[in-house]
């Protein structure tokens, strides 16, 4: 797939829907700023020392104008930045314009095809003849996961003359994926290895690709270091005192307009986004049931008054079904469906799209598309004239941002983590794992908050410290 790539006055390529609506994107841009505390403090205390200087940093992370504000906090340290969204359903067009126009490169817009989405994560990454970029921040791992087939793909080019066969999968994304490594072979038999000899680190977000990499660690096929972003102690309090993203009601009501209170909703997993998800369904006046794996949770569940049956007890009774459980695949089945209610409303709040067999659903034969609402799909079963309607055709439904306050630990957690893979490029610190945040970066971030929330620290003395 090729598409045209233009130039905006500060000289960025980029590919968005619209550069008429940069202005806009401006003004909401300045207004987020004054809620993200600490990525504004990290400009005030470390811009002055230009500590990203010659950095060259991809993100793989919603383009919204949350993310605008972190994207221009790393220019404001010295980075040059190349962004993509990490779904194509998530970018604000008009804070994409903005950045595109006077910040960084970006290639991001609302509702991009498949190939549309793979094309703007190789355009994040191409940073021209010199290899990739330095850094990656990653919300999902799909561009971690291109440059790791990539460099499979080149090495089993260069020994035996093979090239991927997309036909090998029924994944239409990996199918995408080895069509464009099989075709960039000839051209560049070693870009991904130059990616991979450049990258100094990658700071990852979710929590499923972060189990990937720690797999990937444990058989010796992570090509560089990780620092892992989603589990650190700051974020945790944040969520616990503000409230985490819309986890359920505020997905379903934007896109079905439908009335919550009295329906029966199944969750399916009741991990944190699980809890939060039945707390919202709940709090919406809906009968929430949980299913689950983990008898720990399910008991947690319990406790909390909330009933845990299997999917096959509930499927043709209840009316809406979220599912959570990241990286599973398959948990509501085409077979599921068929024996669901007449428009049952069917969800994905995990980080990825296989939850939901969309594949078997797509090809049933006879099925039945009917689009009413933006990413609002009702399909019909020919034989019952019944149908399910699915949201944001199966992918994560509760996108974008929520509370400023949240993404501001959230993204100044992923400006830490760039800035210590950076600073600690040449010393050795960082291997080809996994890391924890480091706790001093982890209280930096509390800091950050501290001094723009009008708050005092006391100092231990010698004596007390000791």
């Amino acid at each position: 797939m090729a598409l045209p790539v233009e130039r905006t006055t500060c000289s960025c390529q980029n590919k968005v829907k619209d550069m008429s609506q940069a202005d806009f994107g401006r003004h909401e841009i300045e207004l987020v700023e004054v809620q993200m505390l600490a990525l504004m403090s990290c400009r005030s205390v470390f811009g002055p020392l230009q500590p990203l200087q010659g950095a060259r940093i991809t993100g793989s992370l919603h383009m919204t104008s949350q993310t605008a504000v972190l994207i221009e906090t790393l220019t404001a340290l010295g980075a040059e930045v190349r962004w993509c969204s990490c779904n194509i359903f998530s970018t604000q067009d008009h804070a994409a314009a903005a950045i595109a126009r006077d910040s960084a490169a970006v290639f991001a817009w609302k509702g991009e095809t498949l190939q549309g989405y793979w094309w703007c994560i190789e355009r994040a990454l191409d940073w021209g003849s010199g290899g990739g970029p330095d850094l990656i921040i990653s919300d999902g791992g799909d561009a971690i996961l291109l440059i790791h087939v990539g460099v499979k793909a080149e090495e089993a080019y260069e020994n035996t003359g093979s090239l991927p066969d997309p036909a090998s999968t029924e994944s239409p994304e990996l199918q995408i994926v080895l069509t464009i490594i099989r075709d960039g072979l000839e051209t560049d038999p070693k870009r991904y290895h130059k990616m991979k000899e450049r990258l100094v680190g990658v700071s990852e977000a979710t929590a499923t690709a972060v189990e990937r990499l720690y797999r990937m660690q444990a058989n010796g096929t992570l090509l560089f270091p990780v620092i892992n972003v989603r589990d650190t102690v700051a974020k945790a309090k944040f969520q616990n005192l503000c409230g985490c993203r819309p986890s359920g009601p505020d997905g379903l009501l934007m896109a079905t307009d439908v009335e919550i209170a009295g329906k029966v909703a199944v969750v399916c997993g009741y991990g944190d986004v699980g809890k939060d998800c039945a707390t919202a369904l709940r709090k919406s006046g809906a009968c929430v049931i949980v299913t689950e794996i983990d008898p720990i949770r399910a008991l947690q569940a319990l406790m909390e008054g909330i009933p845990v049956l299997t999917l096959e007890d509930v499927v043709s009774e209840a009316d809406i079904f979220a599912v959570t459980a990241g990286g599973s695949k398959g948990i509501i089945t085409v077979d599921h469906m068929r024996k669901m209610k007449n428009n049952a409303i069917i969800c994905n709040i995990g980080p990825f799209n296989n939850a939901i067999d969309m594949s078997g659903l797509e090809t049933f034969p006879g099925v039945k598309r009917v689009t009413f609402n933006p990413q609002t799909d009702r399909w019909v079963f020919p034989d019952t004239e019944s149908g399910v309607i699915v949201l944001a055709e199966g992918r994560l439904v509760n996108l974008g941002h929520p509370s400023s306050v949240i993404s501001s630990c959230t993204f100044t957690n992923q400006v830490m983590a760039q800035l210590e893979l950076w600073v600690e490029r040449d010393t050795g610190k960082y291997e080809k794992k996994v890391y924890a945040m480091p706790k001093h970066l982890d209280e930096k971030v509390a800091s950050l908050h501290l001094a723009k929330l009008g708050g005092k620290l006391t100092k231990l003395s010698k004596e007390h410290a000791d």
